[in-house]
């Protein structure tokens, strides 16, 4: 466990970010981060499971593409998640992801299922979020446990290259080059997902910010869209940033 201790507590870490913004509200969902070609960390299911919220580093363990063991005692008394190759899966498809989260965000789901697609509704609210909303989020359409290559393969092409994909009647599987990131963009899917379930409740519809709008959101650099926002996530979990 002295390996990549400091890996291991940011991915647990983030587990517990997704629990306390809501994404996983049980024990379902899981943070995986690459570390070589061929191993990964991941999230897995060990003997006092309690769910995302109680996320500790030992429950990240080391494994590789096909889940097995990547070091000694890894997985003693551990399992992988059911779902390891919906990680693995896009980690093989590109080289430059280094970090996927599933979660399970009751309101994705449920804006998904009444017909609301991810769109660009809100602009300055959430910059990075009305961007990856803009580039389209699309839909992988079964609501089955991804539990294997060939059902991680149609996710990936639903994917289609995008960061964040919905996956229907089931939650999101989103992608990064850090595992800020990935979580960042799953927060933002969810944000949109909640704001538009609100605004349709009120009796409003939705409309995208005209292309102009979009085109005049800056880039504010990923010192503040990773590194501010991920320290306000720490510190809202009583964590240092």
């Amino acid at each position: 466990m002295s390996a990549y201790a400091e890996q291991r507590q940011l991915v647990s870490d983030a587990c517990r970010v997704l629990a306390a913004r809501g994404l996983a509200e049980g024990f379902l969902g899981h943070i995986s981060l690459r570390v070589d070609e061929n191993r990964l960390l991941v999230r897995c299911r060990g003997p006092r499971e309690r769910g995302l919220a109680w996320t500790t580093p030992e429950d990240i363990r080391l494994v590789d593409l096909d889940g097995a063991a990547a070091a000694p005692g890894e997985l003693d008394d551990w399992s992988v998640p059911n779902e390891l190759p919906l990680h693995t899966e896009v980690l093989r498809t590109d080289p430059a992801v280094t970090a996927v989260v599933h979660a399970h965000p009751p309101a994705v789901v449920a804006a998904d299922l009444a017909g609301l697609a991810i769109r660009p509704i809100v602009g300055a609210y959430d910059i990075p979020g009305a961007k990856l909303a803009a580039g389209g989020v699309p839909v992988y359409p079964r609501g089955v446990l991804v539990r294997n290559r060939t059902l991680a393969g149609e996710m990936v092409a639903a994917m289609a290259g995008r960061p964040v994909v919905l996956l229907r009647g089931h939650g999101l599987t989103s992608s990064g080059g850090s595992v800020q990131e990935a979580v960042l963009r799953a927060l933002s899917a969810d944000t949109i997902a909640r704001m538009a379930l609100s605004v349709v409740s009120a009796g409003g519809r939705l409309a995208d910010l005209p292309p102009e709008d979009l085109a005049e959101l800056p880039d504010l650099g990923p010192a503040f869209n990773e590194g501010v926002a991920w320290s306000h996530e720490l510190a809202r979990l009583g964590t240092p940033g």
